[in-house]
């Protein structure tokens, strides 16, 4: 949490407008004047600019979770504002800590549960008992793996705004794993699929990495994860029909 309260000062880099707005209330027709500056691209041509860009959109990344309105966006700056300008604050920031971790993970559940529900009316989208979304994309041949075979598939994992955090495009070659050795949500997927077919799994996060993602991952806790799997071979394996 102490990394957004940094990360969300540097927001009021980004918002010169809702600045003005609040220290100069009288000069209304300044926004008028200033329309065409989002259509002009930032300046990056440093690497301080390219630096701030960067971490600007770190921020914006480590704030998607709240998904705020653009109504509380305006609260958000107001209160970056106030911070920086060192204006007297509403609120006790340190009071609101425990308030605002409750408030992100209520909002992060929302969003969740959103984007589950829309994943479950795709197209040829089956949702599990267990919540995770089945999603065939290319049809396989042969037998579907058991939990206790050894799987080598192909992958890419995603995050809800679009982010990839793995793939095994990076390494050139899939990878190899006991398919009852991963996380619940690939153990339910990838046994539901057959040689040569590719699949999207859209996984609650109870059924990924819950309240503990991997060390060093860009993965939130008890984020919904999102995964496109193509079972590559079920190595040993002598039922396969050809």
């Amino acid at each position: 949490m102490q990394r957004m309260w940094t990360a969300a000062l540097v927001l009021a880099l980004g918002a010169p407008v809702a600045q003005a707005q609040n220290s100069q209330p009288a000069k209304k027709p300044e926004p008028a004047a200033k329309a065409p500056a989002p259509s002009a691209p930032p300046d990056l041509s440093s690497e301080d600019a390219k630096t701030i860009y960067a971490l600007g959109a770190s921020v914006g990344r480590d704030l998607s979770l709240f998904a705020l309105t653009p109504e509380e966006l305006q609260l958000l700056q107001r209160g970056i504002t106030d911070s920086i300008n060192g204006t007297a604050q509403e609120m006790d920031p340190k009071e609101y800590a425990p308030k605002i971790q409750a408030f992100a993970k209520a909002r992060q559940a929302q969003a969740s549960a959103a984007l589950l529900e829309r994943a479950a009316k795709e197209p040829r989208a089956t949702k599990l008992p267990s919540g995770v979304i089945y999603q065939e994309t290319v049809a396989g041949k042969g037998r579907s793996p058991k939990a206790t075979d050894t799987v080598k598939v192909h992958y890419e994992g995603r995050l809800v705004d679009g982010t990839v955090f793995d793939t095994s495009a990076r390494r050139g070659i899939p990878i190899e794993f006991p398919l009852n050795g991963v996380i619940p949500c690939w153990t339910q997927g990838v046994a539901k699929m057959k040689v040569g077919g590719k699949a999207k799994l859209t996984c609650p996060g109870n059924m990924a990495y819950g309240e503990r993602p991997p060390p060093g991952s860009r993965i939130p806790p008890n984020a919904v994860l999102v995964f496109d799997v193509e079972l590559v071979d079920i190595p040993g394996d002598t039922t396969q029909q050809p």
